[in-house]
Parts: C-alpha cells; structure tokens; sequence
C-alpha cells in the first residue's frame, strides 16, 4: 500500500465572512472548523498533514500546527499554488496525496478513508470527490465527455451558460499520486477571470499526458458544503448540531 498523506489548503482570508478571524478559525460545535477536517483526516488514518497557512498564519499555527505542519503560502494565488508550496513535503512520486479544504468541516473520516481506497484501487493518477447539489453557484462544474469520463472542472466565474446548468460539482476534495501532481503543478497557468492558480486544472494536464482520473460521487452533499460567509456558517452549524444529536440517539 501506498503512503498516504494531506494537504490541507487553510490560506483564505475570507473576505465575505465580515470578520477579522482568519476563516479556517470561526467555529462550528465550539471548535474551529480547521480543527474538525484535522480530526477527521486523522480518523481516516493520516498521520501526516500538511496545512497550508497564509491570512494571519501565526493565529492559525497557533492554534492548530502541533496537529500537523504548517507550510506558508504568502501571497494568495489560487489552490494550485497553495498545493505547490507543500511539495517539498513529498518525496515519494507513488504517494497518495489527499487535498481537503479547511473550510470545509462536515468531511467525514469514512469518505477519506473510502476516496483513498478507490483511488489506490483503480490504479489513478488522479481522483476527484464529487456531489449533485440543487444550487451549484459558485462551486466548479464537472465536465465529462461523451462516454462520461471527467474531460475539465470549469469554476463558476469561467463557466459559459450552459457549463452553469451543471448540478455535478466539485467538492474541492482529491486524491492524487505525488508525482503526477506536482509534475502537472508546474504547469499550470493563470489565463482566467480571477488570474489564479486553479488547482483543478492539473487534472486537465494529467489527462492529456495520458494519465488516469477517477470520480467518485458523494452521496451526501451537505459533506462537502464549504464556509464563505456567515449564513453558511450558521447553515453548517445546524447541520453539524442535527448530526450530533443523531449520533447521540
């Protein structure tokens, strides 16, 4: 078996959360959400996580790096970029990499856990962990080909009309071998509306290069909800008390 490591992308300053916490520290259940995708990566068996910092790193170190190590992106260029600064961390070009979002909190362990056995299973260079949302504003469409398989993930300011009635989005959440990743980083470029290194687009360099890419599909949605402003914070808290209460049941 392949090891198996995280990089957590916890830089955004999260300008619409009209807040001067760092976004990854406003809390869900009484702890920051960055906290819970750390626990749930360690649960799913990840003993080393990369976390990358940027807006106001030393609150977020301090608050979460005896928890894994902290790599710092110093100027916020895009996801793509945020997992480049983390290579040095990987030596190993067969080792799984798993990229989660640290403003994501409602991850669970088993659905790592379950994305990395797939992706290890059938061999991929890169997988991506996908939802059907009803509302899909502002996350990236899949885009698959005419036999189905992934052919781009589009992001929502770069989508035309019809890439927009997509209800397949990604979760912001992959698996990747080491190798195939940070060769396909290097050549990412930043031709789009925000002028950003969109890690998504590795997946478009890997394909052409003759690599493989997997997806597998979550079946719940309400897993890979992100937090970019207050009233989606609220709407994760109430999802995370309901599922407590469950748990308790």
């Amino acid at each position: 078996m392949p090891k198996r490591a995280s990089i957590i992308l916890a830089a955004g300053k999260g300008t619409r959360m009209k807040s001067d916490l760092p976004k990854v520290l406003h809390r869900v259940g009484g702890v920051p959400m960055i906290n819970h995708v750390l626990a749930s990566a360690k649960k799913a068996g990840l003993s080393k996580n990369i976390i990358v910092v940027g807006h106001m790193s030393e609150l977020v170190e301090k608050e979460i790096c005896d928890q894994g190590k902290c790599v710092t992106q110093n100027e916020q260029k895009g996801t793509g970029h945020a997992v480049l600064i983390a290579k040095d961390n990987f030596t190993d070009p067969n080792e799984t990499v798993v990229v989660l979002c640290g403003d994501a909190p409602l991850v669970r362990p088993e659905t790592i856990k379950k994305l990395m056995d797939y992706h290890e299973s059938t061999g991929a260079d890169a997988t991506v962990l996908t939802a059907i949302l009803d509302n899909p504003y502002a996350y990236g469409r899949i885009v698959r080909d005419d036999e189905g398989h992934l052919e781009k993930i589009v992001e929502e300011k770069d989508a035309s009309k019809d890439e927009k009635k997509i209800m397949e989005v990604n979760t912001g959440t992959y698996c990747f071998r080491a190798g195939a990743l940070f060769d396909a980083l290097t050549q990412v470029g930043n031709d789009n509306a925000q002028g950003e290194y969109y890690l998504p687009d590795v997946l478009e360099i890997i394909r052409k290069k003759g690599g493989t890419i997997r997806v597998m599909s979550d079946s719940d949605a309400t897993e890979v909800l992100g937090v970019n402003t207050l009233e989606q914070l609220a709407e994760v808290e109430k999802i995370y008390q309901k599922r407590r209460k469950g748990a308790k049941a």
